[in-house]
Protein backbone atom coordinates (compact mmCIF):
# COMPACT_ATOMS: atom_id res chain seq x y z
CA UNK A 1 0.00 0.00 0.00
CA UNK A 2 0.77 3.53 -0.66
CA UNK A 3 1.82 6.05 1.66
CA UNK A 4 0.54 9.30 1.67
CA UNK A 5 4.27 10.73 0.75
CA UNK A 6 4.49 8.01 -2.51
CA UNK A 7 1.05 9.59 -3.56
CA UNK A 8 1.15 10.35 -7.17
CA UNK A 9 -2.14 10.68 -8.43
CA UNK A 10 -5.57 11.42 -6.10
CA UNK A 11 -8.32 9.46 -7.77
CA UNK A 12 -11.94 11.13 -7.51
CA UNK A 13 -14.82 8.93 -8.06
CA UNK A 14 -18.16 8.80 -8.70
CA UNK A 15 -21.12 7.46 -10.78
CA UNK A 16 -24.53 7.72 -11.14
CA UNK A 17 -27.74 5.96 -12.25
CA UNK A 18 -31.57 7.26 -12.89
CA UNK A 19 -33.05 3.78 -12.49
CA UNK A 20 -31.59 0.13 -11.86
CA UNK A 21 -30.90 -0.54 -14.19
CA UNK A 22 -31.32 2.75 -16.68
CA UNK A 23 -29.45 5.39 -18.25
CA UNK A 24 -26.48 6.14 -16.44
CA UNK A 25 -23.22 8.05 -15.84
CA UNK A 26 -19.77 8.01 -14.43
CA UNK A 27 -16.97 10.83 -13.82
CA UNK A 28 -13.57 10.96 -12.43
CA UNK A 29 -10.90 13.50 -11.29
CA UNK A 30 -7.41 12.51 -11.91
CA UNK A 31 -5.50 14.99 -9.57
CA UNK A 32 -1.37 15.30 -8.63
CA UNK A 33 -0.83 16.59 -5.61
CA UNK A 34 2.53 18.11 -6.51
CA UNK A 35 1.61 20.10 -9.34
CA UNK A 36 -1.57 20.66 -8.62
CA UNK A 37 -2.91 19.92 -12.08
CA UNK A 38 -6.34 18.37 -12.57
CA UNK A 39 -8.08 16.49 -15.28
CA UNK A 40 -11.81 15.81 -15.49
CA UNK A 41 -13.31 12.99 -17.04
CA UNK A 42 -16.66 11.92 -17.77
CA UNK A 43 -18.83 8.78 -20.06
CA UNK A 44 -22.35 6.77 -19.30
CA UNK A 45 -24.03 4.10 -20.77
CA UNK A 46 -27.61 3.37 -21.59
CA UNK A 47 -29.04 0.67 -20.06
CA UNK A 48 -26.48 0.21 -16.84
CA UNK A 49 -26.45 0.17 -13.32
CA UNK A 50 -25.15 2.57 -10.03
CA UNK A 51 -22.58 -0.24 -9.36
CA UNK A 52 -21.21 -0.44 -13.23
CA UNK A 53 -21.10 3.01 -13.39
CA UNK A 54 -18.92 3.33 -9.85
CA UNK A 55 -16.75 0.24 -11.28
CA UNK A 56 -16.39 2.86 -14.45
CA UNK A 57 -15.46 5.67 -12.75
CA UNK A 58 -12.43 3.83 -11.50
CA UNK A 59 -11.65 2.29 -14.47
CA UNK A 60 -11.32 4.88 -16.81
CA UNK A 61 -9.48 6.76 -14.38
CA UNK A 62 -6.90 4.20 -13.75
CA UNK A 63 -6.67 3.79 -17.91
CA UNK A 64 -5.93 7.16 -18.44
CA UNK A 65 -2.96 6.56 -16.62
CA UNK A 66 0.28 6.55 -18.98
CA UNK A 67 2.41 4.33 -16.88
CA UNK A 68 2.57 2.68 -13.39
CA UNK A 69 1.63 5.14 -11.06
CA UNK A 70 0.97 5.44 -7.59
CA UNK A 71 -3.00 5.97 -6.72
CA UNK A 72 -5.19 6.82 -3.86
CA UNK A 73 -8.57 6.43 -4.72
CA UNK A 74 -11.46 8.32 -3.31
CA UNK A 75 -14.81 6.62 -3.76
CA UNK A 76 -18.51 7.11 -2.08
CA UNK A 77 -18.74 3.43 -3.45
CA UNK A 78 -18.03 0.75 -0.77
CA UNK A 79 -18.54 -1.92 -3.21
CA UNK A 80 -15.86 -0.78 -5.58
CA UNK A 81 -13.99 -0.50 -2.55
CA UNK A 82 -14.55 -3.70 -0.68
CA UNK A 83 -14.31 -5.73 -3.89
CA UNK A 84 -11.29 -4.39 -4.57
CA UNK A 85 -9.40 -5.13 -1.38
CA UNK A 86 -11.64 -7.81 0.23
CA UNK A 87 -13.73 -9.41 -2.35
CA UNK A 88 -11.62 -10.17 -5.83
CA UNK A 89 -9.28 -12.39 -4.11
CA UNK A 90 -11.58 -14.86 -3.07
CA UNK A 91 -13.57 -14.62 -6.59
CA UNK A 92 -10.13 -15.01 -8.37
CA UNK A 93 -9.62 -17.91 -6.17
CA UNK A 94 -12.93 -19.34 -7.12
CA UNK A 95 -12.93 -18.83 -10.64
CA UNK A 96 -14.52 -15.08 -11.15
CA UNK A 97 -17.47 -17.37 -8.68
CA UNK A 98 -18.94 -16.28 -5.58
CA UNK A 99 -21.39 -18.16 -3.15
CA UNK A 100 -24.90 -17.04 -3.93
CA UNK A 101 -26.57 -18.75 -0.96
CA UNK A 102 -25.98 -22.82 -1.39
CA UNK A 103 -25.21 -22.39 -5.01
CA UNK A 104 -21.84 -20.97 -6.74
CA UNK A 105 -23.02 -18.27 -9.31
CA UNK A 106 -20.38 -15.77 -11.22
CA UNK A 107 -19.36 -12.84 -10.11
CA UNK A 108 -21.80 -9.61 -11.54
CA UNK A 109 -19.97 -7.03 -13.63
CA UNK A 110 -17.55 -9.95 -14.22
CA UNK A 111 -15.78 -7.61 -17.60
CA UNK A 112 -15.40 -4.53 -15.83
CA UNK A 113 -13.78 -6.62 -12.42
CA UNK A 114 -11.39 -8.26 -14.89
CA UNK A 115 -10.70 -4.59 -16.05
CA UNK A 116 -10.43 -3.43 -12.52
CA UNK A 117 -8.34 -6.40 -11.97
CA UNK A 118 -5.48 -5.72 -14.30
CA UNK A 119 -5.18 -2.33 -14.05
CA UNK A 120 -4.61 -2.97 -9.78
CA UNK A 121 -1.59 -5.11 -11.17
CA UNK A 122 -0.22 -2.41 -13.05
CA UNK A 123 -0.48 0.46 -10.57
CA UNK A 124 -0.26 0.69 -6.74
CA UNK A 125 -3.31 1.75 -5.42
CA UNK A 126 -5.13 2.35 -2.05
CA UNK A 127 -8.69 3.20 -1.43
CA UNK A 128 -10.29 5.85 0.61
CA UNK A 129 -13.81 5.82 0.97
CA UNK A 130 -15.67 8.89 1.80
CA UNK A 131 -19.59 9.36 2.61
CA UNK A 132 -21.25 10.33 -0.72
CA UNK A 133 -23.77 13.69 -0.86
CA UNK A 134 -22.07 14.84 2.61
CA UNK A 135 -19.90 18.34 1.25
CA UNK A 136 -17.07 16.41 0.01
CA UNK A 137 -15.94 18.84 -2.49
CA UNK A 138 -14.28 16.44 -5.30
CA UNK A 139 -17.18 13.33 -4.55
CA UNK A 140 -20.05 16.48 -5.61
CA UNK A 141 -17.81 17.40 -8.37
CA UNK A 142 -17.72 14.00 -9.61
CA UNK A 143 -21.57 13.15 -8.98
CA UNK A 144 -22.29 16.38 -10.78
CA UNK A 145 -20.15 15.22 -14.02
CA UNK A 146 -21.77 12.14 -13.59
CA UNK A 147 -24.92 13.53 -13.60
CA UNK A 148 -24.70 15.35 -16.69
CA UNK A 149 -23.28 12.07 -18.38
CA UNK A 150 -26.12 10.04 -17.88
CA UNK A 151 -28.49 12.96 -19.18
CA UNK A 152 -26.95 12.18 -22.56
CA UNK A 153 -28.34 8.77 -22.25
CA UNK A 154 -31.97 9.54 -21.04
CA UNK A 155 -33.51 11.83 -18.77
CA UNK A 156 -32.66 11.84 -15.03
Amino acid sequence: MPNDSTVEVLLFTDGACSGNPGPGGWACILRHPTTGKEKELSGGAAPTTNNQMELMGVISGLESLTRPTVVEVITDSKYVADGCTSWMPNWKKNGWRRREGSRWAEVKNLELWQRLDALLAKHQVRFKVVKGHSGHAENERCDELAVEAARQFGAM
